[in-house]
């Protein structure tokens, strides 16, 4: 084989890892831009959940979103259900604000078995909440 040939290979293969890379980026990109308008959301549901709903409701769906994760194998959840409950009873924004970025932190740090836990755990909480407040007809 020709030196050309090999550097033909070679600038094949860095092009093919190349492009690969910055489909990934891309995609990567999206996918933090999702999780954060998803949490932004989040954020505003719960803030008009905790205006609007009584603490006997709030604490229901609380349990029932708990209850849910736990039907799924969210087990390894325990740490955030811990940290929404002391959020939750010490009833103030400060809290739930550094709960919620500490817990969006911790996510976007691990790999991606975290990445499908969040969204399993954001689709429990999405049907808990149409369970508990259907959308009005």
């Amino acid at each position: 084989m020709s030196s050309d040939d090999n550097s033909n290979q070679w600038n094949f293969v860095w092009y093919e890892y190349s492009k690969s890379f910055e489909n990934w980026k891309t995609l990567f990109e999206q996918m933090q831009n999702a999780t954060n308008d998803m949490q932004n959301k989040f954020n505003d549901v719960w803030e008009k959940a905790t205006k609007e709903s009584s603490a006997d409701t709030m604490k229901l769906f609380i349990e029932n979103w708990q209850k849910s994760l736990t039907d799924v194998g969210m087990k390894s959840f325990k740490e955030f259900g811990e940290g929404w409950q002391k959020s939750f009873n010490e009833n103030n924004s400060s809290t739930f604000k550094q709960f919620a970025e500490t817990w969006q932190k911790s996510l976007n740090l691990s790999g991606m078995e975290h990445m499908k836990a969040y969204g399993e755990l954001m689709k429990k909480f999405a049907e808990t909440w149409n369970d508990m407040w259907p959308k009005l007809k």
